[in-house]
């Protein structure tokens, strides 16, 4: 697959979120002119990652139709090369904002509308927009989305391991071999796919001096908005929407464990009209990015539901 193409796309906040664009050489013995144009696809990272961990997922889905898809995926505010708002409260109204404006930009670009992709807080993102106008979406893919029923917000907010590990997270390593081999040493990111792992470092981290690339490393996504992150996770309404979403819509669960986001994966799809239910479990919570092949073969399986080709 050739690099991806970078491209600012504006969002709320005067934001100018940062998306990535992978075009697919077309298929030689695809017919030419008159055939309908690839279909676009929009990739939603989880708290803490970016966009380009779905890189290996865009190569697989590429490989399953050549010239088919034309994939975009983007950095949510504060994460990756998209800078957070000054004085931002870490409302997810905000990555809600994000998710719409790529998605519009997607199917503005294409003339059709777009297999939304989202995973954890990608997937809240993508149904809150999708909530909010439907009309960009022909079809929505989200594992386990951060969505939470009234009686786990209406509970105190104390303690959150979530946010308090993130504010211990390390920022700087000597260089990116060390920051992968700490993360690939010690769960979670240790189950990613290894070259998800590569691509997390490889985008995630940038270089302290920029004239020295091979040398010392620091964290793109400050602790302290990965932890407010966490803690505002549990506090946007969308739960009570899902009545309301008329997109088609398929739920992704890993193995289901307690007080988990699993846990209520299956409730999320039981309130959406007509959605399909899906449990990996053989995985966790990071199931698109432990296994991008059987993403990528869900999302090509969506698409012939949505949009069959002859």
């Amino acid at each position: 697959m050739t690099p991806l193409a970078e491209r600012l796309v504006r969002s709320s906040d005067g934001i100018a979120v940062h998306a990535y664009l992978a075009h697919a050489p077309r298929d030689p013995h695809d017919p030419a002119p008159g055939h309908p144009g690839p279909t676009p696809v929009v990739w939603s990272h989880a708290t803490g990652l970016h966009g380009r961990v779905f890189d290996t997922a865009i190569a697989a889905l590429d490989a399953l139709a050549p010239g088919r898809y034309a994939s975009t995926t983007f950095d949510f505010r504060g994460h990756g090369n998209t800078p957070a708002p000054p004085d931002w409260d870490v409302d997810w109204d905000g990555y809600g904002d994000d998710a719409q404006c790529v998605a519009r930009d997607a199917r503005d670009r294409a003339r059709a509308p777009v297999i939304g992709v989202g995973h954890s807080m990608g997937g809240a993102g993508i149904i809150m927009a999708a909530l909010r106008d439907p009309s960009p979406f022909a079809a929505l893919v989200v594992c386990e989305p951060i969505l939470f029923p009234p009686e786990v917000r209406a509970s105190p907010h104390g303690d959150n391991p979530l946010s308090a590990g993130a504010r211990r997270r390390r920022t700087h390593f000597a260089s990116a071999r060390e920051a992968r081999a700490n993360f690939a040493a010690k769960p979670p990111l240790a189950a990613l796919d290894a070259r998800v792992l590569t691509d997390y470092v490889a985008h995630g981290f940038a270089p302290v001096d920029p004239a020295e690339p091979d040398a010392a490393v620091e964290l793109k996504c400050a602790p302290e908005l990965e932890a407010r992150t966490y803690e505002m996770g549990a506090r946007h309404a969308t739960w009570e929407a899902l009545g309301r979403l008329v997109v088609p819509t398929w739920v992704v669960a890993g193995a289901v464990a307690p007080a988990q986001p699993s846990a209520f994966a299956r409730r999320i799809a039981e309130r959406i009209p007509g959605a399909t239910y899906l449990e990996w479990a053989d995985l966790g919570h990071f199931a698109p990015l432990e296994d991008p092949e059987r993403l990528a073969r869900l999302v090509h399986e969506v698409a012939d539901a949505v949009a069959p080709r002859t």
